[in-house]
């Protein structure tokens, strides 16, 4: 299962989110510095609208949603890759996410303080570039000597990595977002295997009080973080984090109500939690049955056989045809037998890559 890891600076707010997102409370939030250690992880489950739609045509037993993983990792301060405020421990947890959801303060409040003191959310996220870059700047110099050696005795694989490295030093010496188009289709499949912390998706979690979520804008600080994040092609997604935790232990109506009298429509925890799915480049695809209707995760441009893997490995290696309904005809039909009858039904082979929404039955055999 894929991992989005929420990273950030002491006190910013990232455990209460994680509460907020896990709609749990095991995660310890306090006003001091270092209060998470070791890194809390919990199972989200991905909001779709088109599961609830697809029940009502069905009439299933149980609706099950996508879910990925959600790591709370404690907070890094300046001089972590020379293994401050357990700086090493830390950036250990961050090398095994897939993808980095990085929580900015942008509020004001005295009762809270701030580990640099002022309120500054490019300095907060310079802070955690710089980290990331050193780090990888030391993992990178300590690679590269061995890959020399190998490179001398003829190893491609050695070509490949002192390539990628090359590549990614000038961004990591200017601490800039590494731009993945420099890459070739082999260098890009081999880059994740590196572990570079720079080189790993990022979005922003501009973290803001109550009264400023119907018009977050308006808030100078989110002003600067979306231009920051502008500039390096990352998404921001606009969260009060203490606001969130209080709706986790809401009912839904309760929650509605709650962001009506706020000014606001949808709930900041499953607009991230969509946007931590998209950033972990992952679609959904449906199976759909008298029994369970199933969103299933899956890699941007992964294969039927792939995509019926996920369901059980003897699918893959049995594969023989997907039955394939885009979402949209499987719901204007109405159901998958009228479906078929207007012959929207598709029989893909080996070959197809599938696509966001299909509902799908696997052929196979083993």
């Amino acid at each position: 299962m894929l991992k989005a890891g929420i990273v950030g600076l002491p006190n910013v707010g990232k455990s209460t989110l994680f509460n907020a997102l896990t709609s749990s409370y095991q995660a310890e939030s306090a006003n001091y510095p270092f209060c998470t250690i070791e890194p809390n992880s919990g199972i989200v489950k991905v909001p779709d609208p088109r599961l609830n739609k697809l029940d009502s045509l069905v009439k299933s037993q149980q609706v099950i949603p996508a879910a990925f993983e959600f790591v709370d990792i404690a907070g890094l301060v300046r001089g972590a890759s020379k293994g401050e405020g357990l700086g090493n421990q830390f950036l250990a947890h961050i090398r095994e996410v897939d993808a980095i959801v990085h929580v900015v303060r942008c509020f004001d409040d005295e009762n809270i303080t701030h580990v640099d003191g002022l309120i500054d959310p490019l300095r907060d996220v310079e802070t955690i570039h710089i980290e990331l870059a050193l780090a990888d700047q030391s993992s990178a110099e300590k690679r590269i000597e061995r890959l020399q050696k190998q490179k001398k005795q003829g190893d491609k694989r050695a070509i490949v990595e002192i390539s990628i490295i090359e590549k990614v030093m000038p961004y990591l010496d200017k601490v800039q977002a590494i731009d993945l188009s420099i890459f070739t289709e082999e260098e890009k499949t081999i880059l994740p295997q590196l572990q570079f912390l720079s080189t790993k998706p990022m979005l922003y979690v501009a973290n803001v009080m109550e009264a400023e979520l119907a018009d977050p804008d308006k808030n100078r600080h989110v002003q600067t973080l979306k231009k920051k994040a502008q500039e390096e092609g990352r998404p921001v997604v606009v969260i009060s984090a203490q606001i969130e935790s209080e709706l986790s232990a809401l009912s839904i109506e309760e929650k509605l109500d709650y962001l009506n009298s706020l000014g606001v429509t949808s709930s900041g925890v499953n607009n991230l939690i969509r946007a931590a799915f998209d950033l972990l480049g992952l679609k959904t695809y449906f199976t759909a049955g008298e029994k369970e209707i199933r969103a299933w995760p899956f890699k941007s441009g992964s294969t039927a056989p792939e995509c019926a893997g996920i369901i059980h490995t003897d699918f893959e290696r049995g594969f023989i045809k997907a039955e394939v309904i885009g979402y949209d005809d499987y719901v204007t039909s109405g159901s998958e037998k009228n479906a078929k009858e207007k012959g929207l039904l598709r029989l893909e082979g080996k070959e197809y890559v599938m696509a966001d929404g299909d509902v799908v039955h696997f052929r196979f055999n083993v």
